[in-house]
């Protein structure tokens, strides 16, 4: 992941002051000065930082302050990173000054230069069905980042963004955009219609496999692989509904040997290392989504189990597949390790399969917790 530092910097800041400069505003003081304000700022202060630059340079009337990003948009160089506290300001002006669709038109042009997915979202929480009207309305615009923004805005889980509680609580109101997109030729807007539904499969498992399912019943070529990834969360979950409706039957009959794990005991920073074998022994070919769990072990002493994907097949009858995985236990600032007695278990269309018992060690130093 780059740094917040890499992302926005004072070489950043300066660039955005002089396409401001060249779109006409003059002078742009704090542009150029809050370059010396962001060392040592989180991204997101850093973003809120540029962001009160932008409106105390810019114009205080949003008609003019619009205008003046419409002609910086017209310079090939006001692209990338530099975009992304402008996106912030012309939601906050735009939500301040009563010119809700005028903003939600001027983010869709600054979409394509760095996604204006976070500055919708002020948009939807403050009127949701006023702000779906646009959403939807781009479904149809010939630009794939436009399209997109309509559905990776309107997600109710964004990474990095607050959740819109409104559709984690109901999220029938933005279907009509995912049905719109959802056979989409671009796979940039089809993977984010995948996540959009991975999304509600969180909170509502019913609404997203029903979705999928009049996906599948007008289909275009590449509609099975937009439901398989949208609705991986419940495969991962053993939700049965989901995996008949992906042809993975969990009462399958298989064979299965191991994990058989290689290394018994794993230092931090080394890797996790089993075998392991499945044979369909059915009389019809089945379809398999074969995952791996480990068992974290937690502070506590109790393990707590997280899915990952290994492989889907379909094997024949009598088909054997056979593999070895290498997992690796690295330091992450997003999961505390700890020392100790932790296992790996396989998962096989949602169904837990073997289990084989691994112990990680953790020097003093590297103990975290």
């Amino acid at each position: 992941m780059p740094t917040a530092d890499e992302l926005i910097n004072p070489r950043t800041t300066d660039l955005l002051a002089s396409a401001m400069a060249a779109a006409g505003v003059a002078p742009v003081r704090a542009l150029r000065g809050c370059g010396a304000l962001l060392e040592g700022l989180s991204f997101s202060r850093r973003v809120t930082t540029v962001k009160e630059a932008v409106l105390a340079d810019l114009p205080d009337a949003y008609p003019a302050f619009a205008q003046v990003v419409r002609t910086a948009l017209s310079r090939p160089d006001f692209t990338g990173w530099m975009t992304f506290p402008v996106n912030a300001a012309v939601a906050e002006h735009a939500l301040a000054s009563d010119a809700f669709e005028p903003g939600l038109d001027l983010l869709a042009a600054l979409t394509p230069r760095l996604t204006a997915e976070m500055a919708v979202r002020p948009f939807l929480r403050e009127d949701l069905h006023r702000a779906l009207r646009p959403a939807l309305a781009w479904t149809g615009h010939p630009d794939p980042h436009v399209r997109r923004l309509a559905s990776e805005g309107t997600r109710p889980r964004l990474p990095w963004a607050p959740r819109l509680t409104a559709l984690v609580t109901d999220p029938a109101p933005a279907l009509p955009v995912l049905d719109a997109l959802y056979r989409d030729p671009s796979e940039y807007v089809r993977r984010s219609v995948a996540n959009h539904l991975n999304d509600i499969s969180h909170d509502h498992p019913g609404t997203a496999v029903a979705t999928a399912a009049r996906w599948l019943a007008e289909p275009a070529p590449t509609t099975p692989a937009l439901v398989r990834h949208g609705l991986r969360t419940l495969v991962k979950a053993g939700d049965r509904d989901a995996l008949d409706l992906l042809g993975n039957d969990p009462d399958v009959r298989v064979r299965v040997v191991g994990p058989d794990v290689r290394t018994a005991h794993v230092h931090l920073g080394g890797d996790l290392v089993f075998d392991y074998e499945v044979t369909n022994t059915g009389p019809r070919t089945a379809r398999l989504v074969i995952d791996y769990v480990v068992h974290y072990r937690k502070a506590n002493g109790s393990l707590s189990p997280k899915v990952f994907k290994l492989t889907s097949r379909d094997l024949l009858p009598g088909e054997r597949r056979s593999g070895v995985r290498r997992h690796p236990l690295r330091p992450l600032s997003t999961r505390r390790h700890h020392p100790g007695a932790h296992r790996v278990q396989l998962q096989i269309n949602g169904r837990p399969y073997g289990s084989s018992a691994f112990t990680l060690h953790i020097p003093p130093e590297a103990a975290i917790g």
